[in-house]
């Protein structure tokens, strides 16, 4: 009989390790999340058991009610991990064991190499949809601020300079279009997780007849038409993680967008700015000074996009040295992939919330537009109406703003001697520094520009590719 501490694959050894090496080998503190994929797994595995004949139907209905009675101990907390057993897969197989001898059966014909490459594909699928479902409440919810915003106008800014005047709705919509970007790296990540690696073995298959389809189509690796996705390489099958790789980096990039997002919001509810007020619901004091009020959540997100890139590069680096098939530097996948998931989760989910309640302070945002440097392009730009060419053009409107700053005036003061000093045809344009923002943004002509009829198109066409999807 086995003892208590000895582990399953201990047959071939004749000491059991060191305490020091099993709290230094085991991962079932992080892999015993995948519980539920695991037991899936094991479930279609034992009915294509029993279809090729290797296990008997009452062998089949042991395990399954087994199975599911073990899930449901985890589910309330009652199961005992055991620590010597290193991993989820064990604990699971081994509990089943001592409640049935069908247990035994169980692993006919598979490894755990094979066995964790797909519990892994299993629950990242189930994330991805997770995600894709939350970046979308993120667009729905930036696009009702932009639509309750349309007529805000704000300075838009290059090298953080005021450059010129978009609508707050435009700027939002910039990551409406980020997020597209990134729920649509996710369909990619799940269409390449969407292969069943069950079957493969440790690295090279098995002589068993194992029905490696029947499996792909129980766990539900299958295309739009039904038909299974088998990985056909079965040293591939248990060595590749490049669905996690290609998950971490869209979920890096997702990170980054939210980062730049959570930025900008840091910046506008500054008093410097003031453009928008946080709620206090989503923003914290300071132990010393009473009058702060810091926009926390924003800068955590900015902070835990460095952990969401530092798990893709963690992994990289894991993954770049090692040899075929399986190894077991292999096991430090899923805290990067698990910590990933669960920061990018509550991050996408927060920001949903703490923007459906932001205030926009529209004073402010009237001031910073009444800046007439803002109207510099537009001026060039009705200049080369008048047959200018833009290069003498951008020379003589720069020529104009430094007048006007050495002259202590802006551009609005500046006299009709004065615009006629610097160069008549100003005369015929300088009609465009008297217009409302609105006006000024009306006459953006190209496609994408921030003119409100464009930008109201947009609010609606995104209105109703989200409802459809």
């Amino acid at each position: 009989m086995r003892h208590k501490k000895q582990t399953i694959w201990g047959g071939r050894f004749t000491t059991q390790p060191n305490e020091k090496v099993r709290a230094y080998t085991q991962s079932h503190t992080f892999d015993s999340r995948l519980y539920r994929h695991d037991i899936r797994g094991s479930l279609a595995h034992a009915k294509m058991l029993k279809k090729i004949g290797l296990i008997t139907a009452k062998e089949l209905s042991e395990i399954q009610k087994h199975l599911l009675a073990i899930q449901r101990n985890i589910q309330t907390d009652k199961f005992q991990w055991r620590a010597e057993l290193e991993d989820v897969h064990m604990n699971i197989e081994a509990e089943l064991t001592r409640r049935t001898p069908a247990g035994e059966k169980l692993h006919t014909g598979r490894s755990r190499n094979d066995q964790v490459a797909t519990d892994m594909r299993l629950w990242l699928k189930e994330e991805i949809l997770s995600h894709q479902q939350l970046i979308r409440r993120l667009q729905n919810t930036l696009l009702t601020v932009a639509q309750k915003n349309k007529n805000c106008f704000i300075p838009g800014y290059t090298h953080l300079q005021r450059a010129q005047t978009v609508s707050l709705a435009h700027h939002f919509l910039a990551y409406v279009e980020m997020l597209k970007r990134d729920f649509s790296r996710l369909e990619h990540s799940y269409d390449i997780t969407n292969y069943c690696p069950l079957g493969s073995g440790a690295l090279a298959g098995s002589t068993l007849p194992l029905d490696r389809t029947f499996v792909a189509k129980e766990l539900g690796f299958i295309d739009k038409q039904g038909k299974p996705r088998l990985i056909t390489n079965s040293m591939d099958a248990v060595s590749d993680r490049d669905f996690i790789v290609e998950f971490l980096a869209a979920s890096a990039l997702t990170a980054v967008h939210l980062s730049r997002l959570a930025e900008d919001l840091i910046l506008w509810s500054s008093a410097e700015f003031n453009f928008i007020q946080l709620s206090d619901t989503f923003t914290t004091g300071s132990s010393l000074m009473p009058q702060k009020k810091n926009p926390d959540i924003a800068e955590l997100a900015r902070g835990k996009t460095g952990r969401v890139i530092g798990n893709l590069m963690s992994l990289l680096v894991t993954l770049k040295g090692l040899p075929m098939t399986y190894n077991r530097d292999l096991q430090e996948d899923k805290e990067r992939l698990f910590d990933t998931a669960d920061t990018l989760r509550l991050s996408l989910d927060l920001f949903a919330d703490m923007l459906s309640q932001i205030k926009v302070n529209t004073i402010p945002c009237q001031i910073a537009i009444h800046d007439p440097n803002l109207l510099a392009t537009d001026l060039a730009d009705a200049l080369v109406e008048q047959r200018i060419p833009f290069r003498q053009a951008h020379h003589l409107v720069g020529s104009a703003v430094a007048y006007a700053l050495h002259s202590g005036k802006t551009l609005r003061q500046l006299s009709d001697q004065e615009w006629q000093t610097l160069n008549p045809t100003f005369l015929k344009v300088k009609h465009l520094l008297t217009q409302s923002p609105y006006q000024q943004l009306l006459t953006k002509k190209t496609l994408g520009s921030p003119n409100p009829k464009l930008v109201e198109k947009e609010i609606t066409r995104w209105q109703k590719k989200l409802k459809n999807s």
